[in-house]
């Protein structure tokens, strides 16, 4: 998968870029990540890509011939094809799980950073296909939502995790939240592995590890566990918890 990331602010992303999986997984060719710098687009001596809005108001906007031209040259690159072009913008639709799934599946794919007050319009409309969110709030520029798309792609893709069931098995990849985890040592603080972890079981492990998302999604995360396919008996089970942990605390 290739993942080009256009930016005013292409050093804020190449730190990441080098870092721990998806330095591993580039330097493997599993993930191939450009960045690029808008200014480089323009044609003025300045290299200034905003201006002010038109109808007034406060701070700048950026002009839509730099961030055009930039993406013309990402094409050409790539062989002149189209790709989705996935804009960071508060407006967007809230980026979660499933979508970052849906996102890992292109063979190449752009996200735009945004700075000052925004981006001209008319540029948006020609080549942004998603407006993507990571929250409800306004950051200075669209570089660290921009890491975030990119770090959770990256890792769906087929061969950078280590373990291949990794993905698979975390939060959030079936409604439900990961399991509680550990490691050596078995005691520490006075507090204990819980002894199924330890028991070699594997079939009664899963089961744990099931029971354990259950609740823990309950507790933590109610809004997902309504979207959760749980059968009638991880129902009834889930209800006896939640009550004897109630009576616990009365």
């Amino acid at each position: 998968m290739r993942i080009d990331i256009m930016t005013l602010f292409p050093d804020a992303v190449d730190a990441m870029m080098k870092a721990s999986i998806i330095g591993r997984a580039q330097e493997r060719g599993f993930v191939t990540i450009c960045t690029h710098q808008i200014r480089e687009y323009t044609t003025n001596k300045q290299m200034q890509v905003d201006d002010y809005p038109y109808g007034g108001g406060a701070g700048m906007v950026m002009q839509a011939e730099p961030v055009y031209q930039c993406y013309e040259s990402i094409c050409r690159s790539i062989g002149n094809s189209r790709p989705r072009v996935v804009f960071m913008t508060p407006q967007g639709r809230t980026f979660n799980q499933q979508m970052a799934e849906e996102l890992s599946r292109e063979e190449d794919l752009i996200l735009l950073c945004g700075h000052y007050e925004g981006i001209d319009e008319r540029v948006l409309e020609k080549i942004v296909t998603d407006n993507v969110s990571i929250g409800d709030y306004v950051l200075t520029g669209g570089e660290l939502p921009a890491l975030v798309v990119m770090d959770t792609i990256s890792r769906l893709v087929p061969g950078v995790l280590n373990n291949g069931m990794s993905a698979v098995k975390e939060s959030f990849s079936d409604n439900l939240l990961e399991y509680p985890q550990y490691t050596r040592p078995e005691e520490w603080m006075g507090e204990k592995v819980p002894p199924v972890l330890l028991s070699g079981h594997h079939k009664n492990i899963a089961a744990w590890y099931r029971e354990q998302s259950i609740l823990r999604t309950a507790k933590n995360r109610p809004d997902l566990l309504e979207k959760a396919e749980l059968t009638e008996k991880e129902r009834q089970w889930l209800i006896q918890q939640l009550e004897g942990e109630e009576r616990h605390h009365e």
